[in-house]
């Protein structure tokens, strides 16, 4: 008789911290100028896909806007927020909009860290 072992699937769970954060932009030409840009920072992996652009980073990434508006030929300012939401279609990790850039961390802890938020439960009255 034949003995016949299943193979681990690569779809199981792992629940521990990938130490990763990262969004998703929109194949289009401001995307790319994102992508470019973000690229050159460190701990950061761009990848180019059919219909989007995926930027991933270790810990932290800081989406600087007047950066994007020089990369695009803009005036300073011309990138904001308001311009990053709309090229992003989806994002993993704790967001943080502040008036000249966008920061990404990927543990919760450190953003609140960022945020001087305590994380302490509060006992009950």
């Amino acid at each position: 008789m034949t003995a016949y072992k299943t193979a681990q699937s690569p779809f199981k769970s792992d629940s521990t911290s990938s130490g990763m954060c990262g969004f998703t932009l929109m194949n289009n030409q401001v995307g790319v100028v994102v992508a470019e840009v973000m690229g050159t920072k460190p701990g950061v992996r761009v990848t180019p896909l059919p219909s989007m652009i995926r930027i991933d980073a270790v810990r932290r990434m800081d989406v600087l806007y007047d950066e994007i508006s020089e990369a695009l030929g803009e005036e300073p300012g011309y990138f904001d927020a308001a311009e990053f939401e709309e090229n992003m279609s989806t994002h993993y990790g704790r967001m943080i909009h502040e008036d000249d850039r966008t920061i990404m961390f990927a543990n919760p802890e450190d953003a609140a860290e960022y945020l001087g938020f305590d994380l302490t439960a509060a006992p009950r009255r």
